[in-house]
């Protein structure tokens, strides 16, 4: 029996979502944190749902999230498990109207993403998963379906390539051109916040290099649902899966694939 309920963490992200879309209906003004990354109020209010919620129906389990003072690396360290959250991923987005942002709530155990909520509130579309379960596409109030992707990229002809819509860096642009230049046909994608790891999990895109910088509540929620569906989302680097919790919370460059 799971300890976390996944229905009512997906009903937190979509009551958080209403609030954005409260906000996203009218005018609102753009604040800057000291790293120059936009801030407005569907940020915070979102994050004062979700951080009510799960302190009340989970008090023992600690959350960090992107609108939350950062926690001591001396004192996470010693968490077993924790909430992940960025109650507001592609605020550039949001901004700009173009309706690609979403709501993450991951929980993550010794490392390793173990359940992930990502709701994409203007469309209503949550993906869920959870470990050993499966991962799911919801229209909320309507269909829900198992999603899943058994296909590498590099066994495919034609290739679907899915990028950052605000992030676009050269080294993506040459992964493509390798891509072309091994004699794959190469469709880009250009989408913005985590619903660029969904897009791979549900197998609308083949893979998703991320050579740029992201924070770990960026990817926690989706990476669940990545893994649950067949894919990983895998450390440049040393080809090994994403961790999390680690003393820096910025990620090293990752491709989903």
């Amino acid at each position: 029996m799971s300890e976390i309920d996944l229905d009512l963490i997906s009903s937190v992200a979509v009551t958080a979502g209403s609030v954005i879309m409260d906000i996203y209906g009218r005018d609102f003004e753009v604040d800057f944190k000291s790293d120059q990354s936009p801030l407005t109020e569907a940020d915070s209010q979102a994050n004062a749902v979700i951080m009510d919620a799960l302190s009340t129906h989970y008090p023992q389990i600690p959350i960090i999230s992107e609108e939350n003072k950062e926690v001591a690396y001396a004192e996470r360290s010693e968490w077993e498990q924790f909430w992940l959250v960025d109650p507001l991923d592609g605020t550039k987005e949001f901004i700009k109207k173009n309706g690609e942002f979403t709501v993450n709530i991951a929980l993550i155990k010794k490392g390793f993403p173990v359940a992930g909520i990502v709701y994409r509130p203007v469309e209503r579309i949550s993906y869920s998963a959870e470990l050993g379960s499966g991962a799911f596409k919801t229209l909320i109030g309507g269909e829900t379906k198992r999603i899943r992707n058994d296909r590498h990229y590099l066994d495919e002809e034609k290739v679907s390539v899915v990028a950052s819509r605000s992030h676009l860096t050269p080294e993506v642009a040459d992964f493509v051109e390798g891509l072309k230049e091994s004699g794959k046909k190469v469709d880009l994608i250009s989408v913005g916040s985590s619903l660029k790891l969904c897009l791979v999990a549900e197998g609308s895109a083949n893979v998703y290099p991320r050579f740029g910088p992201t924070m770990e509540w960026d990817t926690g929620a989706a990476h669940a649902v990545v893994l649950e569906s067949g894919r990983n989302v895998i450390n440049h680097e040393t080809g090994e899966s994403l961790i999390y919790n680690k003393p820096s919370l910025l990620n090293p460059w990752f491709i989903v694939e």
